[in-house]
């Protein structure tokens, strides 16, 4: 990810909330905490426009792969947006790419990239993508 990526590049936003316990000693958010921002908001993504059922489902994703470039702290309390698109989509794996902004800003603090791998959760062996959550994910394809 050479590329900072602005608002406009991101196909849709979840609104999230800082909370006391996220700052660290120098009173900045944690860097473990924009891991759990981007996990946060692909999951709601994938349960709300997907359909996942993650109680039942047969096939979830497991995390392979993460990334973060850091470039500007946030703290609480801020309101963020944390923006979300799919820059690579293949059979059983997806790339995400997360855009964290501070409310009203166009340039992120940070951004990153999730990759999933779809596996049965009795065999823990890599499958296809469900077709309700492939579909959900090339909406939010980028080119």
């Amino acid at each position: 990810m050479s590329t900072k990526y602005t608002r406009n590049d991101y196909k849709v936003f979840y609104p999230m909330q800082t909370r006391w316990a996220d700052n660290d000693i120098y009173g900045h958010v944690n860097n473990v905490q924009y891991y759990a921002y981007f996990d946060t908001a692909v999951n709601r993504y994938l349960i709300e426009e997907g359909g996942l059922n993650i109680h039942s489902d047969a096939v979830v994703g497991f995390v392979v792969e993460s990334k973060c470039q850091y470039f500007s702290a946030i703290a609480y309390p801020q309101s963020l947006q944390i923006g979300l698109r799919v820059s690579r989509l293949g059979n059983s794996s997806v790339t995400y790419e997360i855009g964290i902004f501070v409310e009203g800003e166009s340039s992120p603090s940070a951004q990153g990239h999730f990759v999933h791998v779809f596996v049965e959760q009795q065999s823990n062996k890599s499958t296809a993508i469900p077709s309700n959550i492939l579909e959900a994910l090339k909406l939010i394809q980028v080119e």
